[in-house]
Formats: C-alpha cells, structure tokens, sequence
C-alpha cells in the first residue's frame, strides 16, 4: 500500500462515518479511484468486476461520458430551480413525461425525491393524503413483509423486513405491520407458496381491519433480502386482494425499475398495475442522487381535485433538481438505444444458468435470479437447510481476492436464514464477465470450505 493511500485511509477513519458504520469494518477499506464498464480500479491499480452494479443501481455501467457531459451541460446553463408550487424547469417535465410513458397504464404523475427511502416515505404519506381526501382518515397502517428492504430512514425503516436494522433505532413508527414474505425455499406451509403466502397476507388485513390499512408495500423480487423471488401466482393474488378490501398497492421499484428485471418495471412480468411506484437508482444509474413516486390516475385524481385548504403539504428542496432530471433522461435514451432492458433479461437468464451449477457443491442450498438480479444461499446441510452462518463473509472476501465485488445478505443478522450472496451487474456487462462471475464464485466457495 503506497503511502498516500495509506493517508487516505487513516483520514477516512478519522473523519467519515459510513453507512452501516462500524470502525472494525473500516480497517482495511477498499479505496476505489475509477470505474470503466462493468469493471472498477482501487488505488493500487487492482481491477474487480462489479457484481452489484455499485449498490443495484449503475444500470448502464460506469464511466459513460455522455452522462457527465449532460450534466455539466445543465449545471452552467442553470444549476437548480426550484419545483415548489408555481414553478418548474425544463428537464423535471421532460422526465416525468417520459416516465409516465415507461410505467404502468394507469400511470398519470411523478413526484420526485432523491433516493430510495424518501421515495417510500414520499409513498407512504400520499397513501395517507389519499385516504383522507377520500374522508377515510382511520386508514393509516401500512403492511409490508419480512425480508424486505425499503431503507432506513424512521418510517422506511419501520417498513423494512430486516431485524437488523431495528436494533439500535427503536421503537419503530406506529401503523407498520409486516406479513410473511414469498420465500420458497424457505416457506414452512404445507401448499404453494405464492397463494399461501398471499393469503397470510389478507389475513393481516382482516386482523387489522381493512378500514385502518392505507396499503400494502412491496418489492416484486426482494432485493437486499436475499433475491427472493416470488412464484408467479403471488402478485396477481395480491392485486386482487388489495383491490378487494380497498386497500391501495405500492411496488418499490427502487432496486427492479429501469430494466434490471427485462422490463421496464417488474410487477407487468405479471401483469399487475400498482397504485404506486417508488423509485431511484436506476433512474440516472447513479451517476446522481434522483428518485419519485409514479401514481395512478386515481391517486393522482385526489392530489388535482382536494380543496387548497386540504392541499398536499409535502415538500423537499431536491425535488424535481434539473441537473438530475436531465441527467436521468440521457440515461434512458442510452437504456433504450442500447437495448438494456432487454439485454437484462438474456445476460439474468445465462448468469442464473451458470449460478446453477454451483448446486454440486455441498454448501450451496439455493441458487434464485429473475433478470440481472440473483442470489446464491448458503447452508450447513442441504437436506435440512441449516443456514451457514459466518460462511458468506469467507465466500465475499475470496470473492474479491479474485476481482469479484459481490454483496452479502448475512445470516448473522437472522439466524433462521442463511448467508445468500446477491449479485445484480450493470445490464451492460459483457458476456464473458457474466462467465467469469460464476467461475469466480465457484473458486470462492470451494476456498471458503477447505
């Protein structure tokens, strides 16, 4: 390690407190300096294939020119506007037309945020204004699901499915109920998964009362959770239920909006249309902070018609920034003239087959992925499922001793499930790193368990 990395470390300890922060974590960082395509350069010149396209989010890979240019274009010609009530800028209309056009066809409006967790926490209050335009103030509750992941701001965090992330933040905000999630591999019901787990679902409702619950919220493949991806008979059966009991329905679309999935949007896999949409990352690919809420035309019929004393009093300085707006729309023309969304579900289809060819090695239980999104689970025994606790750490720092930057979901957060290693490329990486992902996993985990 040279002596000015070794600077940038010890001021980095000293001064940044990071995400998920622990300074044990932080002993031996990995300083990254450059990114090109699906692969990044640390500060000593060693390269690694990125296998969680950053954080889910570099959609169209790193280093695109063309995206810094748009920006910098923006910013000299006018930097920030604000989008309050009674202005607007230019690349923020453009985009939500486009959005708008992308999504669901119910679709109608945008509001935009900066990441993931306003967008829920955007969601969840336009669930609540809706209901109260409606003159159903009681229905306030929102039901979401063990395993998911809708961010760690207060309310997003009370959302979020992950044990983990309560610990040292309690008590949760009121009104936030969890359901069991659609987990295969690991469903304990004696039917199909998909309808039983739907059906605990309702069940939550009925308990609550559907006159108290705004709505229900969740990823249509668990991302942070460990990919769980549900059977195909699971949101259909919930559409109808939320539909059922008037209860509205919001897909975070954070981690599969933007192609990561083959489509567009994940739930029109199964040909569901949600209420709401919340979404970020790859909006812009991460190349800048931008995220919203797509509504329907029926929520967005409650925001146009309610009484200016009754209007919605929500707001954020960010919202609708130009610069991120436009450069958000350069990101889908690459998306679109590049064919990613469909390249992501060809490269998800072959990355999935070569990941199942892990299944010979005794400590493999699960192998899961629906487009560039997949998941390896780990376990003890395979006949009983015992999860292999502490050996998804081993397998992530093989991982990168060989120039692979995959992420884990550690068991040690949940002892009841095991450590799954998730992976989700830029859609652009070339098929022979596709390859080369796998192979680099199967070295790890053979490494991990001498």
């Amino acid at each position: 390690m040279d002596e000015r990395t070794q600077t940038l470390i010890q001021q980095d300890q000293r001064y940044v407190i990071h995400p998920l922060h622990h300074p044990k974590d932080n002993e031996k960082p990995l300083l990254l300096v450059e990114g090109h395509g699906a692969m990044l350069k640390d500060s000593e010149g060693r390269e690694y294939i990125d296998g969680l396209g950053g954080l889910w989010n570099v959609n169209v890979g790193h280093g695109r020119k063309e995206l810094g240019d748009v920006a910098a274009a923006q910013m000299t010609k006018l930097a920030f506007a604000s989008a309050y009530a009674g202005a607007s800028n230019i690349p923020a209309i453009q985009l939500a037309e486009r959005l708008v056009k992308l999504a669901y066809r119910n679709t109608s409006a945008v509001y935009f945020t900066t990441a993931g967790a306003e967008s829920n926490e955007s969601a969840f209050k336009l669930a609540r204004f809706f209901w109260k335009v409606l003159g159903k103030p009681d229905k306030v509750k929102i039901i979401s699901r063990v395993h998911g992941y809708h961010g760690v701001t207060m309310a997003a965090m009370s959302a979020t499915g992950l044990a983990a992330y309560h610990k040292m933040f309690g008590p949760l905000v009121p009104n936030f109920i969890q359901a069991p999630a659609p987990y295969p591999y690991r469903w304990e019901g004696g039917g199909e998964t998909g309808a039983e787990a739907a059906n605990a679902l309702e069940q939550v409702i009925l308990r609550e009362g559907s006159d108290t619950v705004a709505a229900v919220i969740g990823e249509p493949i668990m991302g942070a959770g460990g990919v769980i991806v549900p059977p195909p008979s699971y949101w259909p059966r919930v559409r109808e239920i939320c539909t059922k009991h008037n209860v509205l329905l919001i897909a975070d679309e954070v981690i599969t909006g933007f192609g990561r999935t083959g489509r567009w949007f994940a739930m029109g896999h199964w040909g569901v249309e949600p209420d709401l949409v919340s979404f970020a990352k790859g909006v812009t690919s991460a190349y800048l902070p931008l995220g919203g809420v797509l509504v329907s035309e029926r929520v967005h019929a409650a925001l146009q018609e309610t009484p200016a004393d009754r209007k919605f009093m929500h707001a954020a300085t960010y919202s609708g920034h130009p610069v991120c707006c436009a450069v958000g729309l350069a990101n889908i023309d690459i998306i679109e003239r590049e064919g990613l969304v469909e390249r992501a579900g060809e490269m998800g289809r072959r990355l999935l087959s070569r990941l199942e060819s892990l299944r010979d090695l005794p400590v493999v239980g699960d192998v899961r992925g629906f487009g560039l999104m997949c998941g390896v689970e780990l376990v003890e025994d395979r006949v009983s499922k015992k999860p292999a606790v502490g050996l998804g750490g081993r397998v992530v720092r093989e991982s990168i001793s060989r120039g692979l930057l995959p992420r884990l979901r550690a068991g040690s957060t949940d002892p009841a499930f095991g450590d799954t290693i998730t992976l989700a490329p830029p859609l652009m990486t070339p098929v022979e790193t596709i390859d080369r992902i796998a192979a680099i996993l199967r070295e790890a985990i053979i490494a991990s368990t001498r």
